[in-house]
Parts: C-alpha cells; sequence; structure tokens
C-alpha cells in the first residue's frame, strides 16, 4: 500500500471539497483532495449548472414575447436540441479536465477513488484498479460527499428504472411524456424546463408545489406550470410504478387513477453520501448525515467533537442547508478555522464570527428558477412565528412598481417582507416575479446584516427599477 501524508485530507472534490481544499492550501497548509467521480461535483455536472441552462432559453423567449417590439422579432419556436447542446456546454461535456487542472494551479493533490476513513486521521483510497492508497492527515479529515438523491419504497419504483436529477440533467433527448412525483425546488423547475422543451408534463404533488416556501410563492407556480399546459395534481400519490417492454411507464395513484408517460422523474429529496466512507471505523453510523457544530466539526451522539476534533464535514452532508452557495459558505468557514487551528492562531466560533457558519440558521438565500423566479432568504411568516417571534407581514404588489411596468407588459408578481417587531429589523424576505433572483442580494445583506428599518430607509432605491419595491414595502410598514 503506498502512503502519503498532508495536513488536510478532503473527501469529496465538489463545489464544498474543493472550496476547502483551496482555503487550506491558501493558509500554508498541504491539502489532498479525494474524488470518486468528477471532480466539480453534483452542482457542476448535474445540477446547478446545466438544470439552469436547461431552463434559461425559454426563460429568455418568454422575456422577449412580453415586450412590444421585441415580441415581433420572435418568429420561431425554441429550438430543444439547441438548448440540449448548450446545456451540454455548461456541464462541460461530463468531463473534468478544467477542474483538475485548477487543483494542480493550487497546489493540491488529487486521489481518484473510493476514500473511506480506515482510523483516527488515516483516509484509504481505492483506484479503478484495485490499488490503495493511505493518506494520513495531520490536522483534519473534511467529509464533503454531499448526497444522492431519494427514492422511495414505492411497489415497482426501482425496477422501472426511474429517473433522478441526474438523468433529468443530463436527459439527451426530450420525453414526450414526462411524470414527475415530487412538488419541491428540484420538481418545480424540472417541470419549467421540459414543459418548456415541448415535454407534456404531469406533476404528482402530495405534499403541495414549494411548501416550504411562502405560500403565495406555491400558488402563483402551480398557477403558471397549469397555464403553460403541465397537469400539477394536489395532494395526488402514486401506490405503484410499471414500465412495460416498449418503456412505457404506467403509475397507479392512491385513489385508483392511472397515469402513463415515456419516463418518470423521482424528486422528493435528498439521502446522505455517507454509505461507504468507513463512518463505522469511528463510531459513526454509516449512511446517516452527520451532526456538526458552527465550525463544520463533527460531533458524536455525546455532543462532543470526534476525537480531538480533526473530523470536520460541510455541505448537503451536514444537512444544515442543502444548497451549493450555502456549502461554500460552510467551507470558507471549515478551511479558514482548520488553518486557524493547526497555526494556534485565535478562533472567532462565536456569533457572526469569521470561522463560524451562522448564515445558516436565518440568514439563507434561495432562488427557484421557475416561472416565476422565487427568491427568498430568512424565514417565511410561518417560520417566524413558530420561532416564537413577534412579526408584522408586509406585502406589496410588485407588478405595481415602475420598474416591473417597464420591465415586461402585465408584470405580476408579489413580494413580502417579515420583520420582527421587538427589534425592528427583516427576519424574511421573498419575491416572486419574472427576474427576481438578482434582487435577492439586497434582502440578504439586510437580514444578514439585521440593518434597523429605520436605516433601511435611508437605502434610496434608483427610479425606475424593480428594486423600488423596497421603499412601498417601507411605506406600508410606517403608516
Amino acid at each position: 500500500m503506498d502512503t502519503a501524508t498532508y495536513d488536510v485530507v478532503v473527501i469529496g472534490a465538489g463545489p464544498v471539497g474543493e472550496n476547502i481544499a483551496d482555503r487550506v492550501a491558501q493558509g500554508g497548509l498541504s491539502a489532498a483532495i479525494v474524488e470518486r467521480e468528477l471532480v466539480g461535483g453534483e452542482c457542476s455536472y448535474w445540477a446547478c449548472m446545466p438544470t439552469k441552462a436547461l431552463l434559461r432559453s425559454a426563460t429568455a423567449l418568454r422575456a422577449a414575447r412580453q415586450v412590444p417590439g421585441a415580441r415581433e422579432a420572435v418568429t420561431g419556436e425554441l429550438d430543444a436540441q439547441a438548448v440540449l447542446r448548450r446545456r451540454d456546454s455548461f456541464a462541460s461535456n461530463w468531463k473534468d479536465d478544467g477542474q483538475v487542472a485548477w487543483l494542480g494551479q493550487a497546489g493540491i493533490s488529487l486521489y481518484r477513488g473510493q476514500g473511506r476513513i480506515s482510523s483516527a486521521r488515516v483516509v484509504e483510497v481505492t483506484g479503478e484498479d484495485g490499488a490503495t492508497t493511505a493518506l494520513t492527515a495531520r490536522h483534519a479529515v473534511v467529509i464533503a460527499t454531499g448526497s444522492g438523491a431519494l427514492v422511495p419504497g414505492i411497489a415497482g419504483l426501482r425496477e422501472a428504472a426511474p429517473w433522478t436529477s441526474r438523468e433529468a440533467a443530463a436527459a439527451s433527448a426530450v420525453p414526450g411524456r414526462l411524470a414527475i412525483i415530487g412538488g419541491g425546488v428540484v420538481a418545480s423547475e424540472m417541470a419549467t424546463a421540459f414543459a418548456g422543451l415541448g415535454a407534456s408534463v404531469t406533476m404528482l404533488a402530495r405534499d403541495g408545489v414549494l411548501p416550504h416556501a411562502e405560500p403565495f410563492a406555491g400558488e402563483r407556480v402551480v398557477e403558471s406550470l397549469r397555464d403553460s399546459g403541465v397537469s400539477v395534481r394536489l395532494g395526488a400519490e402514486a401506490g405503484s410504478v410499471k414500465r412495460d417492454d416498449g418503456g412505457t411507464v404506467s403509475l397507479t395513484l392512491t385513489d385508483g387513477e392511472q397515469v402513463e408517460a415515456d419516463e418518470l422523474l423521482v424528486a422528493i429529496g435528498r439521502t446522505p453520501n455517507t454509505g461507504d466512507i468507513g463512518l463505522d471505523r469511528i463510531g459513526l453510523t454509516p449512511g446517516a448525515w452527520l451532526t456538526v457544530d458552527d465550525t463544520m466539526r463533527v460531533l458524536g451522539d455525546d455532543g462532543a467533537p470526534i476525537g480531538d476534533g480533526w473530523l470536520y464535514a460541510a455541505g448537503d452532508v451536514n444537512r444544515r442547508v442543502l444548497l451549493t452557495h450555502q456549502g461554500k459558505y460552510q467551507a470558507r468557514a471549515a478551511g479558514d478555522v482548520i488553518v486557524a487551528r493547526a497555526k494556534g492562531e485565535a478562533v472567532e466560533d462565536g456569533r457572526w464570527g469569521r470561522h463560524a457558519a451562522t448564515a445558516d440558521e436565518r440568514a439563507v438565500p434561495q432562488v427557484v428558477f421557475t416561472e416565476p423566479e422565487i427568491a427568498s432568504v430568512g424565514l417565511t411568516a410561518a417560520a417566524a412565528a413558530a420561532a416564537g417571534l413577534r412579526i408584522r407581514v408586509v406585502d406589496h404588489d410588485l407588478g405595481a412598481v415602475a420598474g416591473s411596468a417597464l420591465h415586461a407588459d402585465g408584470y405580476r408578481g408579489q413580494a413580502r417582507m417579515v420583520v420582527d417587531e421587538d427589534r425592528k429589523v427583516i427576519v424574511g424576505f421573498t419575491l416572486a416575479g419574472p427576474d427576481v433572483a438578482e434582487l435577492l442580494h439586497a434582502a440578504t445583506i439586510a437580514v444578514a446584516g439585521e440593518v434597523p428599518l429605520d436605516r433601511l430607509w435611508h437605502a434610496v432605491p434608483a427610479f425606475p427599477t424593480v428594486s423600488e419595491v423596497w421603499l412601498r414595502l417601507l411605506e406600508a410598514y410606517g403608516r
């Protein structure tokens, strides 16, 4: 068995693992990263980038058709194959040469294969040829293996070879009929994407559409999906699934109704990629989510760091927030704190400290790239009330802002801010409307910075922009 020693060993070379290794290297420590698939991870090849590429062309076409002058210039329909080719380019044609080259430039060593923790600070990497290399970490081992699609135990489902988010993101053709089990972010975005590409889509949303967002967000997305021809079945649940010899998928719903499709996408949640990384060797449960403190150190059942605190976990695998940007935020905190601890420097792990991922609690931004887009940060009104806050909810018609009228004829949207009345700060903000994603960061700053409302009053939005909604919301609050 070959051996090597580094200051830090990272298992998983997705965006989170890459960022941790980079921060460590920038801090002057040596780093090795282990990857069993493509360097760049889920986001680069099967999630964020390719899925948004699938959505963008139809969004641009809809936008053009909402503006007189541009509308008349649009003479054709969406070219699905051109969309798929553009998607391929954003997934780097599922080759990781560029990402591998970046690792080399950053001074990070790459080991390809399955990484498993064999003992404290030791990771054994088994390559495709069966050869094993033992990597010893002087200071820390970091688990950044992410998550995979959850496939429920519906009768016949696995045998029917359904799509998960990966197959949907990498589809080489648009199915004539697509059925989707789920109503969350992935389900809603892929229903939007494939309907735009010409598929006949049926969506089985047992728990509703975007159930964790403000209610008006899900309602507007359902309305839009139905307007685009998607059959949205709220409360519907699949009881069994079967694929026949010709490839047709038949779903029998729990109420007895039959749904047929050419492909079936399952998008009901995620499961941690921890089943084969050696957790049992250090007293943890294989296949389980990992619990961490705010600096991403893994905690045991007793609530104390594993061993002397050598094990970290960042990104989806710790279940704090399953979003790429939030995982990268955790990576920055973890990478920097590993360097600080290794060098005996001060650790800033208090609330909003440099080495603590405090924003995971109540300042998480998210954009759902449906039609309309849903952009949110912080708590919904229901979540804020459940947290015991004394709140006031302020809504405004986003379409009534001058910038929105200029943006598109018939612009429809809604904005909501949730105010903590005791502290007079915003704790939640949601926007629903065309192209609202780029408006979100102002709200994120307000929530994360806990900016008092009387100071926000002096943040004057430029006219005529959609951002003027901030003034309208603050005016409504002051009445």
